[in-house]
């Protein structure tokens, strides 16, 4: 178990040389996969992750059914009857799929932000989520106004990304409308699927996803992975 020393880093590298230098190619406009060390720890276990989510501002968590399709208008999306603290321990049987918002408002969790994100890129900000999925869960298609890596812990899922920034997955109005306050869920056409690019996450995986890049979920069983969202101090021109 990779843990967090008394001042905040981990005892050996999550990151090592090669996926150090996969993410400075792809980093800021293509979505690439990684490789990581952090196979478990003790504040991502699905107790400790329900205790999380109980301890946080309700604004800061988001749960609702697992078995969703792809495209699916925010405002179909059925709520879950379950708690936060169930919905999560009980995630093996639930059929929900939930993410814990900003953990980095919990100073144990901004610890572990910070020293992961410190071996990859130190001008970037950490904003962390953690997503926890049940067996073949499903997050629909949308995109992030952060850059995304996303660190697979347990179980495997396939995600499905597109370019960012391309009008034919997501058009300029939808662009325009997220920014006046609209919702990060996008229009879907099944004819994207034979066109976005399939990366398969199993634990020792991550992947990076630029802003804005459209992308989907599919999960497999036992799914639980740290969604790392992270935004740039300064842009890079």
């Amino acid at each position: 178990m990779n843990q967090i020393s008394g001042k905040g880093t981990f005892q050996h590298h999550v990151f090592g040389d090669e996926s150090r230098r996969q993410f400075d190619s792809c980093y800021p406009e293509q979505a690439g996969l990684l490789d990581h060390n952090m196979f478990s720890h003790e504040l991502l276990t699905l107790d400790a992750l329900a205790r999380l989510g109980t301890s946080l501002p309700e604004k800061s968590i988001e749960y609702n059914p697992g078995d969703l399709p792809v495209g699916i208008k925010p405002e179909d999306v059925p709520g879950n009857v379950m708690t936060i603290g169930d919905t999560i321990r009980k995630i093996d049987q639930s059929a929900s799929w939930a993410v814990l918002k900003n953990i980095e408002q919990m100073p144990e969790y901004e610890a572990l932000l910070n020293s992961l994100l410190s071996e990859i890129r130190p001008i970037l900000k950490p904003q962390g989520y953690i997503f926890v999925s049940s067996p073949d869960a499903v997050t629909p298609y949308h995109f992030d106004p952060e850059h995304n890596i996303l660190l697979q812990l347990r179980g495997e899922k396939w995600m499905t990304t597109f370019p960012a920034g391309n009008a034919h997955y997501a058009a300029d109005e939808i662009h325009e409308g997220y920014h006046l306050g609209g919702h990060r869920n996008l229009v879907w056409q099944d004819d994207f699927e034979a066109e976005g690019t399939r990366h398969h996450l199993t634990p020792g995986k991550a992947i990076f996803v630029p802003v804005m890049a459209p992308h989907f979920c599919e999960g497999r069983p036992g799914t639980e992975h740290l969604a790392l969202d992270h935004l740039a101090q300064r842009l890079e021109l």
